[in-house]
């Protein structure tokens, strides 16, 4: 028998593997047109510029800006012929954006005439302002421009220097009254009480009582450090403050000066105020955009007071009072409501012993309230007032200028003791906060003066923006030249995502409200450089990738891919970077960190995901290429001649 024949098995020649097709999927390709579309949006808001515009707000703690506000001062410019391009309002002011700076300035007299009918004890404040040039459609989706600083839009610098001495001061008086309390509570006489400088000095007859009030006062007043001296026939008791306590007082009066000022430049409606401390006693101000240099200072300038009084509710004295015949020792005030008031001249109680004001609401009838915390000797004041006037009112004035405006009228169900108050009855929750914001920082600490002042004109600034945006133009075109004639159609795909990098990250801080400062242009052009370095890194791994050989198609694929860890890593250092300098710097250091994170993150979004769907959408479609448009590729074993 001849053996079988075993068939060969059946082989097959394998088949060369499909190019790679770089096609994004649809959802990708949506997000990237979707990016530029909001990017160009919350772009286009800065190319309108700022017009003239005209400001109201209120000039009064107890006075709101309302829609009501906003009907008088329209009917007062339709009286005087004025054409307005848009009247608008805010939850601090009424703004009206005019033509040019004549008919802003004819339009402020108008409405100062019409809201103000005393000059002498203005309502409103009214001052001139820059409003942006935006369309309507864009600021009702919130396409806002970036503000600008001081040193581009133009406005007010003052360095304000805080009196630390009159802080201490102010405290040693507030001491000498608790002392005075301490020592009729603790039945131990005494020749006297009164501040000496920065001391308290209180004398006695003879030491056995001295050291008995020394016992005293170090137990309820531990911030007092106490020496014994003699003077003649007089023990004394000299108390000085502690260093611990000084420096906390000190730090206590610059951030609530800080606080106060903050709440009084609301006033001025100024975008992106700077207010900081600068060194041990120092506080600077600046006002970009703000050109009612005197406003601002009257505004800065402003002492306001606290006191607590009684209410004259005698039959028949507010009827006198309407009529022109006020009784002796009382004025006559404006309730919020606007009912008329007859209080007494007599201060029971001032804002130096109130200690914090809260909103909340009341433990029984859940109606908004505002809790106060009073000190020792106000809470034993306040106790006795309300003792002896249960069942009668009890204003509570604010003091600004010389001139007082009821908060808010109360009347005394109780005696309160403990130090803390509860201010209700007839408030809104907004108004109970509006109340205890007043009550706890409606006024300095310490006194402050001005010691410096430069005013940055609207030209300069202008000049300063043309320098900045001339110079990241032609950073950007040498870049763009470069690019193009170095890499050619891969060269103009990485200028077009820079050119969306740019557009992204102006969008970015439009859309957050950022300030643009000078270091902030700068860190714009340093951001441009910084950008294209991770198309260069994309375009020669490209290159490498034919040069070893690889398809156009699989080139494109690898280079992407392999060229990404490497842009990651060097982003992320430079981003380490940029936040250390976000954390711990301040002021212009503190704006070039803001502008130079968003610009990374911009910049990673734009180099590796929009410059790769362009190349898709240039490569992808087709399923062989022959060449890739990316300059000169040299080959292994091909010599140049």
């Amino acid at each position: 028998m001849q053996p079988l024949a075993v068939a060969a098995p059946f082989s097959r020649t394998p088949l060369a593997p499909r190019p790679a097709m770089n096609r994004y999927p649809l959802w990708k390709n949506a997000i990237v047109v979707v990016a530029l579309l909001l990017g160009l949006l919350y772009t286009l808001p800065n190319f309108f510029g700022e017009v003239p515009a005209v400001q109201v707000s209120s000039g009064k703690a107890t006075v709101k800006v309302d829609a009501k506000v906003l009907e008088r001062a329209e009917q007062a410019l339709r009286s005087a012929g004025i054409d307005s391009l848009g009247l608008f309002m805010d939850p601090n002011s009424v703004r009206v954006r005019l033509a040019d700076t004549d008919t802003q300035l004819k339009a402020k007299d108008v409405i100062e005439r019409a809201l103000n009918p005393d000059p002498a004890d203005p309502t409103y404040v009214v001052a001139l302002n820059l409003l942006s040039g935006s369309p309507q459609w864009l600021t009702a989706v919130n396409a806002l421009p970036m503000y600008l600083g001081l040193d581009l839009r133009g406005g007010v610098h003052f360095l304000l220097q805080v009196d630390m001495r009159g802080a201490i001061t102010k405290r040693m008086d507030s001491t000498g009254a608790d002392l005075r309390t301490l020592m009729r509570d603790k039945n131990i006489r005494h020749g006297g009480i009164g501040r000496e400088g920065q001391t308290v000095v209180v004398k006695f007859r003879d030491a056995d009582t001295r050291d008995k009030a020394r016992a005293a006062i170090a137990q309820a007043q531990p911030d007092l450090q106490l020496t014994d001296s003699q003077a003649g026939e007089d023990f004394r008791l000299v108390a000085v403050l502690t260093p611990q306590a000084a420096k906390r007082i000190q730090e206590f009066a610059i951030k609530q000066n800080i606080t106060t000022l903050h709440n009084r430049i609301n006033e001025l409606g100024v975008a992106e105020p700077v207010i900081q401390q600068q060194g041990a006693d120092r506080i600077v101000v600046q006002l970009p955009g703000v050109q009612d240099t005197a406003k601002a200072k009257d505004i800065l300038g402003r002492t306001a007071t606290l006191e607590v009084r009684m209410v004259d509710d005698t039959p028949g004295a507010l009827e006198g009072a309407l009529n022109g015949q006020v009784p002796f020792g009382d004025e006559l005030y404006t309730e919020r409501g606007g009912s008329p008031l007859l209080v007494k001249k007599q201060v029971v109680l001032t804002g130096d012993r109130l200690t914090d004001a809260q909103p909340g609401f009341d433990n029984q009838t859940q109606e908004p309230a505002v809790h106060l915390t009073l000190d020792s000797a106000g809470a034993r004041i306040f106790r006795d007032i309300t003792r002896d006037n249960v069942g009668k009112r009890m204003a509570i004035l604010l003091i600004e200028k010389g001139k007082g405006e009821v908060v808010t009228a109360p009347v005394i169900r109780t005696e309160i003791a403990g130090g803390r108050v509860q201010i209700s009855g007839r408030m809104t929750t907004t108004e109970a906060n509006d109340t205890a914001l007043l009550l706890r920082a409606g006024s300095l600490a310490a006194p402050m003066e001005i010691v410096e002042e430069r005013t940055v004109g609207p030209s300069l600034g202008a000049d300063n923006i043309s320098k900045g945006f001339h110079s990241t133009l032609w950073g950007f075109l040498a870049i763009a030249a470069f690019m193009t004639a170095y890499y050619l159609l891969f060269g103009f795909v990485s200028v077009v995502a820079l050119a969306s990098n740019l557009l992204l990250l102006i969008a970015l801080l439009s859309l957050l409200q950022a300030t643009l400062t000078l270091p902030g242009i700068a860190a714009i052009a340093l951001t441009l450089g910084m950008a294209i370095d991770a198309n260069v890194l994309i375009n020669e791994r490209v290159r490498e990738e034919l040069r070893n050989g690889a398809s156009p198609q699989a080139a494109i694929t690898a280079g992407y891919e392999r060229a990404f860890d490497t842009i990651l890593d060097s982003n992320i250092t430079t981003l380490i970077a940029g936040i250390a300098l976000l954390i711990f710097g301040s002021g212009p250091v503190r704006g070039f960190a803001v502008v130079h994170c968003l610009g990374i993150l911009t910049s990673m979004f734009s180099a590796v995901v929009i410059s790769r769907a362009l190349i898709n959408f240039i490569y992808g479609r087709r399923r062989k290429v022959e060449k890739l448009s990316i300059g000169q590729v040299w080959k292994p074993g091909v010599q140049a001649n």
